[in-house]
């Protein structure tokens, strides 16, 4: 398969405006349901999942945001302006994916020193919190676990607006309040329903209806959002306006922290609820203290090329990383799919292992990210791989320290759960400059807690850590700790060939994100697709568990009874905080050569997604 690249061509910009909705009652959705948005005047933008041209490029999730970026690009701004805007918009139409009431890992490719820099901005948790905090102390198990994620208790210090700040300031041409504004306006003037907001609202509805605040914004007149219809939420408006105006200080410092600390310690549980709301540990101070982290990103080699991510408190650079590193000692070839899957699946089986005994916050622990990224050590685990037979899940972790302790089998613990929500985008400027972005507040709807008169849900985040130690007596890195940042699977990745960019991809999906950039890579660099067909391809997921997550349309594939025969195990993949059984939702980009780069989005998942450039080559 020929791997190409190239800068993008320099071209000029012109400026276009988000759409115009006219102005309806604030937190409202009200609108002729049968009414269709191009009689109503509410049209969003035209939304494609592939298209290739010049002069920059935005992916992500939602129409709206991808436009928000775009626009930022036409008016001169670079990948990284871009990102911000794109991002802040999806906090708009995108809310119970990702908002300043989350955060996430930034990662960036500067064409002027050809450096790759990455920024953490994972919530941290409070300076109460401590191992047992989701114990309960009368029997000294953990708490349910929806009680953790509907409570105050799971809520971490946001990072989001530290993020854009820091990203900005250093990397950026624009300020912070220029780059709020296309999501300000969005949030004013609104935004048209679409089913997946719907779907999306259907599958927290209990929970929604516990909590006044959330109930108020996200059911309008207690209903679920009416398709096609518009959704303005005005207090995030002004919100982001509070944030243009002081910059992150309002969010960690200013009013804004008042009102987050309050509704943490002081949920708004509705009158009648029965629900089991615990509240948080969150003071100013924690605010007031938070920090992101500039990162060295990960780094590996895989069949020629320079691949980076994030590295930890994040796990994703490390286990995406290892299991290529493992891959890279195995053929894979698209004229034996099932061989080359089978193999794909092993190699993520053992990466998984090694992730979940050895990745946690590095300021708490110490993390062996250079010896998890060691080729030594994924040549002793690939030993473990054979053609014929499937491992026994959970498979025993090995010492990166020891890279010759690879290649031993045996039994290890199961894989912590983590939350399948989270939004990803990509955006390229003229230059060259290149953003890999994801973020989250956890789950779909995040603790479904929404700040009173704010606009933004806060995070469930604190759940993302291991409650009690997954193996008695093995040290445990993920456990709760004052100041610590949880685990992630976030894999904000960038590829690079001869020093240039390639591509860039990420996803959301909790630990199903590791997987799905992990056999997005797979199919586009060994199994012969180009990358809207790797984007698209139906996916599988094995996270050292007994069986693999398929999709529908892999389990009526001819390759399932070929790898079932062999020990794979496969099973429908949830749809627990999804509407569908999907696993992922892609968004990447890709250079082409010539000046040319292609956006590519989900097809289908998700909805679908939508991928744009600043000129479309026709």
């Amino acid at each position: 398969m020929p791997v190409r690249r190239s800068l993008l061509a320099a071209a000029a910009a012109s400026v276009l405006a988000l759409p115009l909705l006219v102005s309806t009652a604030a937190g409202s959705s009200v609108a002729d349901e049968g009414t269709p948005p191009a009689e109503s005047g509410l049209r969003p933008p035209d939304k494609q999942s592939v298209v290739t041209g010049s002069g920059g490029a935005v992916s992500s999730v939602n129409p709206y945001a991808s436009q928000a970026g775009i626009d930022v690009l036409r008016r001169g701004g670079n990948a990284v302006d871009a990102a911000v805007a794109t991002a802040a918009a999806l906090g708009v139409v995108e809310p119970y994916s990702a908002g300043i009431g989350g955060g996430g890992y930034f990662v960036s490719y500067d064409a002027a020193t050809k450096k790759v820099r990455t920024i953490d901005g994972r919530e941290t948790a409070p300076a109460r919190m401590r191992a047992d905090s989701f114990l309960d102390p009368s029997t000294g198990k953990p708490i349910p676990f929806d009680e953790a994620v509907n409570s105050g208790l799971s809520v971490g210090v946001p990072g989001t607006p530290a993020t854009w700040e820091k990203a900005l300031d250093d990397w950026g041409t624009l300020s912070l309040a220029k780059a709020l504004r296309p999501a300000t306006r969005l949030a004013a003037d609104g935004f048209v329903v679409n089913e997946e907001f719907r779907a999306q609202t259907r599958l927290n509805e209990e929970r929604f209806r516990d909590f006044s605040s959330t109930a108020e914004l996200f059911l309008p007149n207690g209903e679920l959002p009416v398709v096609g219809t518009r959704f303005r939420n005005p207090g995030l408006a002004r919100t982001y306006s509070e944030l243009a105006r002081d910059g992150a200080d309002a969010m960690y410092r200013g009013g804004i922290a008042s009102d987050v600390v309050r509704t943490v310690k002081n949920p708004p549980v509705a009158a009648g609820a029965d629900r089991v709301v615990r509240p948080g540990l969150m003071e100013r101070a924690d605010l007031a203290g938070y920090r992101t982290v500039e990162r060295a990103p990960t780094r590996t080699t895989y069949r020629g090329l320079d691949v980076y991510s994030m590295a930890p408190s994040s796990s994703g650079g490390t286990t995406v990383g290892e299991a290529l590193n493992i891959l890279e000692n195995h053929r894979l070839s698209p004229t034996d799919r099932a061989r080359s899957l089978h193999t794909y699946l092993e190699a993520s089986r053992i990466a998984f292992a090694d992730r979940n005994r050895w990745v946690g916050d590095p300021r708490f622990s110490d993390v062996p990210t250079a010896g998890l990224l060691s080729k030594d050590f994924a040549r002793a685990r690939s030993c473990l791989i054979r053609p014929d037979a499937t491992l026994t899940s959970p498979l025993a972790p090995a010492d990166p320290r020891r890279p010759a302790s690879g290649c031993t089998p045996g039994i290890g613990s199961s894989e912590p759960y983590e939350g399948p929500s989270t939004t990803h985008l990509v955006t390229a400027d003229r230059w060259g400059n290149v953003v890999s972005y994801t973020l989250t507040i956890e789950q779909t709807g995040g603790s479904a807690i929404t700040v009173p008169g704010r606009g933004f849900l806060l995070n469930n985040e604190l759940t993302d850590f291991d409650f009690t130690p997954l193996t008695e007596g093995v040290p445990d890195p993920n456990l709760p700790g004052p100041g610590k940042r949880p685990r992630s699977s976030m894999s904000p990745t960038i590829v690079l060939q001869d020093g240039k960019p390639l591509i860039a991809v990420g996803s959301p999906g909790g630990s199903t994100i590791i997987t799905t950039v992990l056999q997005t890579l797979v199919n586009r660099v060994d199994l012969g697709m180009s990358l809207p067909e790797a984007v698209a391809a139906p996916r599988i997921s094995q996270r050292n568990r007994t069986t693999t997550d398929a999709e529908p349309e892999f389990l009526d594939s001819a390759e399932r009874a070929t790898l079932e025969a062999i020990g794979q195990r496969f099973v429908l993949a949830p749809s627990t905080f999804t509407p569908a059984p999907e696993i992922g939702a892609v968004a990447a980009l890709e250079f082409t050569g010539r000046g040319q780069v292609t956006a590519v989005a989900e097809p289908r998942r998700r909805g679908g997604g939508s991928a744009m450039v600043v000129h479309p080559r026709h």
